[in-house]
């Protein structure tokens, strides 16, 4: 394969449906990248000490969108040498253990992959509009 044929992309999808690892992942890797780095943020059982039944995501996907395209130039100025860049976010119900966002970057080694995935989930967090709603059971702390 000629490098040309590789050349960087990055994959960003907001769905309703259940997120797959595997396919985030594959989305990623490159014969010219040694490090493939993960993150997947998961529902938890519990947010402040109160018991958590599920997340609700929302999004303004147009907005969100374009804000995850700015966080990959930026990822991109930073670490030149980041091949692919994949954030998939889920939106609507996420039961406890089920991935809510997955950020997978390839690079030729791990330092740049897993500094970019970092940034990517601090940053996405921080800037993104995609709202998050707790779900908690009656008598915890909702009426």
């Amino acid at each position: 394969m000629d490098e040309s044929e590789d050349v960087p992309k990055d994959f960003i999808k907001l769905k309703s449906e259940k997120l797959s690892v595997d396919e985030v992942s594959e989305l990623v890797i490159s014969p010219y990248c040694g490090a493939v780095s993960l993150f997947i943020g998961t529902t938890r059982n519990n947010f402040e000490g109160k018991k958590v039944i599920h997340l609700e995501y929302e999004a303004y996907t147009s907005m969100a969108e374009t804000e995850i395209k700015k966080i990959c130039r930026d990822v991109r100025q930073k670490w030149p040498s980041v091949k692919h860049i994949a954030v998939h976010h889920r939106l609507g119900v996420v039961p406890i253990t089920e991935a809510s966002v997955i950020i997978a970057v390839s690079s030729p080694h791990r330092t740049e992959s897993l500094e970019a995935v970092m940034y990517c989930i601090n940053t996405l967090k921080a800037s993104v509009p995609i709202w998050k709603k707790t779900s908690q059971e009656l008598g915890e702390g909702l009426s």
